[in-house]
């Protein structure tokens, strides 16, 4: 699942919880590099080529916009260099701040796939139509992500996000119709350890 927001991580900076983010956190700019004023990036979105120069980006929870100038690949991130930032010095000053771009222009995905902040915070329900909670996290595990539900009396199920327990989810009604494998919801373990 594109991971170009990071809704999913609870608190994140400038990120709502749920709903239609105005900007979505696309990476972290690190430290400077070289003399120019370039700095380091480490990349959080599946769509780094959007990153280019020319591209307005914006910094920190202020959202200051930037224009990117420079871009070179390093390591696993990226040198990337922006206009009026021309020393170290001045790179120095947005250590650690996260880089934004607007929600509006975000690639459209295939059929099926959706991002983060597209499934925080909505309804979760049986087969039967019975409410389970509101999905308050995404955990991405490598294999599938999870999504975690609150449920209305305080307790937490983890769904992986797999076709045969996630079977429709409808954006317009901001729902999602789960399939509940056992040992899914924590109601089973209390049960099952009720009987013993």
């Amino acid at each position: 699942m594109p991971t170009e927001q990071a809704p999913a991580q609870a608190g994140h900076p400038g990120s709502p919880t749920a709903g239609e983010p105005v900007y979505l956190a696309v990476g972290l700019l690190r430290r400077p590099h070289g003399l120019r004023g370039d700095i380091l990036f480490t990349i959080t979105t599946d769509f780094p080529e959007r990153l280019r120069p020319g591209t307005f980006v914006y910094f920190g929870n202020e959202k200051r916009e930037m224009k990117i100038t420079r871009r070179r690949s390093h390591n696993d991130g990226m040198i990337l260099g922006f206009q009026d930032i021309a020393t170290p010095e001045q790179a120095a000053k947005y250590t650690g701040k996260t880089v934004f771009v607007p929600a509006e222009g975000r690639p459209p995905l295939p059929d099926g796939e959706y991002y983060h902040h597209q499934i925080i915070g909505l309804d979760v329900f049986d087969e039967s139509g019975a409410h389970l909670g509101v999905v308050s996290e995404i955990l991405e595990t490598g294999a599938n992500d999870v999504y975690v539900v609150n449920t209305p009396i305080g307790r937490e199920i983890l769904l992986p996000a797999l076709e045969q327990v996630v079977l429709e989810i409808d954006l317009e009604r901001k729902a999602m119709k789960v399939h509940l494998l056992p040992g899914l919801s924590q109601e089973d373990d209390t049960r099952d350890s009720g009987d013993a």
